[in-house]
């Protein structure tokens, strides 16, 4: 066994990897351990009682003595021993005589183990012996075990037992602190995180960060190992295009003034200072452009945003908010530079020398010794300044930093511009839409409706849902939702356009299915109009519904519409089964119509889809728990208002911002009371007219409205004769009696009345000229048996 005690010398081997046997005075094997047989794949018991040397690769190795051991057994050295398999296995050994002399324990491990064993210790020495690299060995705990910091800062207080933040600044400790766990509880080490120093135990400005986790030989982690090296000029170039890189990432992420303004500010702090705020001009929150910024004294500015190192807002200093006092005149010279797009570095005393004492509280952190100024400038406009101070980093800003923040303040100006732009035309655009919209609110006769409409992504967008409540005849209402396909200023055009022509249509008093056939055409019209590139989007649905007081009975089409639902007055609702039409705008199918009576008391929902299709699930399983949530609110809500139900139910489905907008409208239907009609059917006979006056009379007798006999029996004549010279019977005549009176004359002619102007030699055609005069509303509708001639009076007469 060859010898080689210089080899053996301070060489850093595992205990897991020694192998054990004794050998006798003679060289002979008596134990071998289960490392040993682990090793060369012999048993204890093939092995003991034979010579060491017929494990040797090379027995002449054996024969090799040492003058200190007449045994032959040399105390240290290197051996190639022989493996089951016949390789050889190099071994470093190293033999301790018993007390006796009479045997020998030996201790061998592989050689590998030996050379990698002395790698690493030269390795660990080396590192800790390092000038510019500031090593750090922390346990479990994140506390200092081993640093090189104590061997480099004489007399300064030991970092052993100390934690990580006491070598870097307060505002990146915490963070790095976690960083270190995540290293810890995963494994994934940390690699050129960029931290700033703390004076006086690490001296550059910006050090780079590494970390990666120790682990003990069953693979359980130990601790971490941290290293911290200084940036050069050229790294430092590389963390400002990375900063850059960044603000561009987390600055103008929103189309919102104010949110990007705090993104800026959170941004800046820590990247570049303690505290930092943002201040733009009154007329940029509006999407207006800034005023001409000349002279002193007001600046039109408001603090937008502010962020500090430590989440805390001085009192002293102005607030978000708030609006920036007038300036000391003459101008400071800080404000003159501003104005000319600079960016100004300046140091604490001389910001306050320039602010003067009252301003300075205001605009001067505590501790603030360094100060970067830049305006926000876009497109020609100086939409505001930023303003970063150094408070808790002692290093003042240089002149890299003051070209670093012109960068990032230029790029975010474009973001802020962007966002007053958006800002400016999505208030045009939502103007125009609410201009469109009708009031949310209406109290008639026949119902009580409340209409909601929320935008898409919860205010961001507009589009071309819509909702209204059209006061008919005789009492009547017509309620209408519709949604116009797209979203933007086009489809808020079109749906005012649609609304308009539902209107004109609904005044000339049609059947649900014959206004929507009419409205489908001029859909076609529109797309027709539309560019050949648009006109596949041009389209909308919608559903009509006309309810009737006096009868209870509602009539409904939809032209591919979802739905409606119903929710009776007992709070059972249901989701009305009517027979979808196609869209508008395609053409060539019938609308059907769907009637149904309405209790008194019961609350019709009509929405868009944009209310029910917002989850996973499909239309229909969405309008069944729509009507379930809208029985349950109606039920547990009692009196409570529609408006009141519509905004529990919207924001209850509008929690997310939907990508469509919505609306809703909720009608609680009435009923007249008993003995508020009345109506007599005469046959085509001249001599019915007095019977007709007569019973007028008598009805408004009954009703003690006697003040409108008079106006009411000349009403009567004139509609009952026209009807029997022109049209022919039978006639029915109806007086309806809400808070106003109505007067129906029906005759089974189609033939339109008109008002025109008699001349002073005709002997007719004033008829329904008196009938305009005293009354405040007339007019005709149809029916499949004929025309009804309606009118309208207070009652109470004029004077």
């Amino acid at each position: 066994m060859g010898s080689s005690p210089e080899e053996a010398r301070d060489q850093s081997v595992s205990f897991d990897d020694i192998v054990t046997a004794v050998l006798d005075d003679r060289g002979t094997v008596r134990h071998w351990s289960r490392a040993a047989a682990d090793l060369l794949a012999y048993t204890a018991e093939e092995v003991c009682g034979s010579p060491v040397t017929d494990l040797l690769a090379d027995p002449a190795d054996g024969r090799c003595e040492d003058r200190h051991r007449p045994t032959g057994i040399p105390s240290a050295g290197r051996a190639l021993l022989r493996h089951r398999s016949g390789r050889p296995v190099e071994v470093a050994f190293r033999a301790v005589p018993t007390e006796d002399a009479s045997h020998n324990v030996v201790l061998a491990v592989p050689a590998r183990s030996v050379t990698a064993g002395g790698q690493d210790t030269a390795l660990v020495r080396a590192l800790f012996a390092q000038n510019q690299i500031e090593i750090g060995v922390h346990g479990l705990d994140l506390r200092t075990l081993r640093t090189n910091l104590i061997r480099k800062t004489p007399g300064r207080p030991a970092l052993l037992g100390g934690r990580l933040r006491e070598m870097l600044s307060p505002q990146d400790a915490e963070e790095a602190e976690s960083a270190l766990r995540r290293v810890l509880a995963t494994g994934v080490p940390l690699i050129g995180w960029v931290q700033r120093g703390r004076a006086p135990q690490v001296a550059d400005r910006q050090w780079s960060l590494s970390a990666f986790r120790l682990e003990d030989p069953p693979g359980r982690p130990t601790g971490v190992a941290t290293l911290l090296t200084p940036l050069t000029a050229k790294e430092r170039d590389r963390h400002h295009l990375y900063l850059l890189h960044q603000a561009s990432v987390r600055v103008g992420r929103t189309l919102d003034v104010l949110r990007t303004a705090e993104d800026l500010a959170e941004f800046l702090v820590p990247a570049l200072g303690d505290v930092t705020w943002v201040e733009l001009a009154d007329a940029v929150f509006d999407g207006d452009e800034p005023p001409k910024l000349t002279g002193a004294g007001l600046w039109y500015l408001r603090r937008a945003a502010l962020a500090t190192a430590t989440g805390c807002v001085p009192d002293a200093l102005l607030q978000p908010g708030m609006t920036v006092p007038p300036m000391p005149d003459p101008a400071p010279p800080i404000l003159h530079r501003l104005r000319r797009g600079e960016t100004v570095l300046a140091s604490g005393p001389e910001a306050r020398e320039q602010l003067g004492p009252e301003l300075a509280s205001l605009f001067v952190p505590d501790r603030g010794h360094s100060v970067l100024y830049s305006p926000l400038f876009a497109r020609g406009l100086v939409l505001g300044v930023v303003v970063v101070w150094r408070t808790e980093q002692p290093e003042p800003f240089v002149d890299e930093d003051r070209e670093l923040l012109a960068e990032i303040a230029s790029r975010a100006a474009l973001s802020v511009d962007n966002a007053r732009r958006y800002t400016r035309e999505h208030r045009a655009a939502v103007a125009l839409q609410q201009r469109l919209l009708p009031r949310t609110t209406t109290d008639t006769a026949a119902v009580e409706a409340a209409g909601s409409y929320v935008p898409a992504g919860g205010g961001a967008g507009i589009g071309g849902d819509w909702f209204d409540v059209i006061p008919l005849s005789s009492l009547r209402v017509a309620l209408v939702v519709g949604d116009v396909v797209g979203h933007g200023l086009h489809a808020a055009a079109t749906m005012g356009r649609l609304r308009t022509a539902v209107q004109t249509l609904a005044d000339l008093e049609l059947a649900p299915d014959e206004l929507l056939t009419h409205v489908d055409d001029l859909v076609q019209k529109l797309a027709d109009e539309a560019d050949p590139a648009q006109r596949d989007v041009v389209g909308a649905t919608c559903l009509y519904a006309v309810y009737d007081p006096v009868t209870s009975r509602c009539a409904v089409a939809s032209a591919g519409h979802p739905p409606p639902v119903l929710v009776r007055p007992d709070a059972t609702a249901e989701v009305i089964d009517v027979v979808p039409g196609p869209p508008l705008g395609v053409g060539g199918m019938p609308f059907e119509v769907t009637s149904l009576c309405l209790e008194p008391g019961s609350v019709l929902a009509l929405y868009t889809d944009g209310l029910v299709t917002s989850g996973e699930q499909d239309g229909p399983v969405q309008a069944s728990r729509l009507a379930d949530r809208l029985a349950a609110l109606c039920d547990r809500s009692g009196s409570a208002s529609l408006e009141v139900i519509g905004q529990a139910l919207l924001s209850e489905a509008t929690h997310v911002p939907s990508r469509d907008d919505v609306a809703l409208l909720l009608a609680r239907t009435k009923a007249l009371a008993d003995g508020s009609t009345n109506a007599w059917e005469f046959p085509d006979d001249p001599a019915v007219v007095p019977r007709a006056r007569k019973a007028v009379t008598a009805q408004l007798a009954e009703w003690n409205l006697e003040q409108l006999t008079f106006t009411t029996e000349l009403i009567v004549s004139e509609l009952v004769t026209n009807a029997i010279r022109h049209a022919g019977g039978p006639i029915t005549l109806r007086l309806i009696r809400d808070n106003v009176l109505i007067c129906e004359v029906s005759d089974p002619s189609n033939t339109q009345p008109r008002l025109r102007r008699a001349r002073w030699a005709d002997e007719g055609g004033r008829g329904l000229y008196l009938v305009a005069q005293l009354t405040t509303r007339w007019g005709s509708r149809y029916s499949h048996n004929g025309k009804t001639i309606w009118t309208e009076q207070p009652l109470v007469p004029s004077v």
